[in-house]
């Protein structure tokens, strides 16, 4: 199940990523941070409400470096899908799998040393970097020489992003619920977006235009709280690896909806993603038949 939580935030985050191109001509990066968070805060707000969930927290310290690292990875890959190609800024934006299955191999062999579970982590290290090598061949990212600055941006979103996710986790260990967590995300990317705001200016809401904020507020939220749980119950290496299924559905909305054409390569890279996922899930699978949510 958590598999299927994951592909459903993959596919909420693609359909965000097309809104953005479509939006980001009329609004800066931060504005758009700004509106996708409060979206978000007044869509959560009216939820926990109803079910019940209270939004008061045990955990501040917690929710604000989630808050700061998640924040920092949106606007940082906001600003690469205006600087940059689209497939290079979610290349480097999706290299937040190969960072998290590195930090958590990483961390492992620090801590543990030759006790360390590499026969367990170290395949399903592999398919998340096959998974990696897949978007790269489907992407085929480019970089002009003027968009380094572009592009070292889009890497710090990738890097940030998996801090993030790895927060989400230790937080879904710590008891908290998946609304409350993406709630105090979303506070954190008002402040942000508002702060920033005050230094490159507000553009005017006129329409049509402005009704694209609608569509990134609520896609983003449906993502975070997919992707959210996923984390929290899922094994977060597996997670990282289908999280490159939003490439796949990118790809084809590419194709859909701009018109562009997938070479042979690039349809050999989304059947290596797609396979990487399966090969993971399956691994995962037999090496923990009954992985209680915690395991991550």
């Amino acid at each position: 199940m958590q598999a299927l939580w994951m592909l459903l935030a993959s596919l909420f985050f693609a359909t965000m990523g097309v809104c953005i191109k479509f939006a980001a001509a009329h609004f800066n990066s931060f504005e758009i941070v700004f509106y996708r968070g409060l979206v978000g805060m007044a869509f959560l707000v009216g939820m926990t409400r109803i079910n019940g969930v209270s939004l008061r927290t045990s955990l501040p310290m917690m929710h604000v470096w989630r808050s700061i690292v998640g924040t920092i990875s949106l606007t940082a890959w906001f600003f690469a899908i205006a600087a940059l190609p689209l497939a290079t800024a979610m290349t480097l934006n999706y290299m937040s799998s190969v960072w998290i299955a590195t930090f958590l191999l990483g961390g492992a062999l620090l801590m543990q040393g030759r006790n360390a579970p590499i026969r367990q982590q170290g395949p399903l290290f592999l398919t998340v970097l096959a998974g990696f090598a897949g978007v790269a061949m489907m992407l085929r990212p480019t970089l002009a020489d003027n968009q380094v600055m572009g592009a070292l941006v889009g890497l710090l979103s990738g890097i940030f992003a998996a801090f993030a996710y790895l927060q989400v986790a230790a937080l879904s260990r710590a008891g908290e619920p998946e609304s409350r967590t993406v709630f105090y995300f979303s506070v954190g990317a008002v402040l942000a977006g508002a702060l920033g705001m005050l230094f490159v200016g507000v553009s005017p809401l006129h329409w049509p235009s402005a009704l694209w904020l609608l569509p990134i507020g609520l896609l983003a939220l449906f993502g975070q709280l997919c992707m959210t749980r996923a984390y929290s119950r899922g094994a977060t290496m597996v997670v990282a690896n289908l999280q490159y299924s939003g490439i796949v559905i990118a790809g084809i909305y590419g194709v859909v909806i701009f018109g562009d054409q997938l070479s042979l390569i690039g349809w050999l890279g989304m059947g290596l993603i797609i396979v990487s996922g399966i090969i993971a899930t399956v691994l995962r699978t037999r090496a923990v038949p009954n992985a209680p949510a915690e395991d991550h």
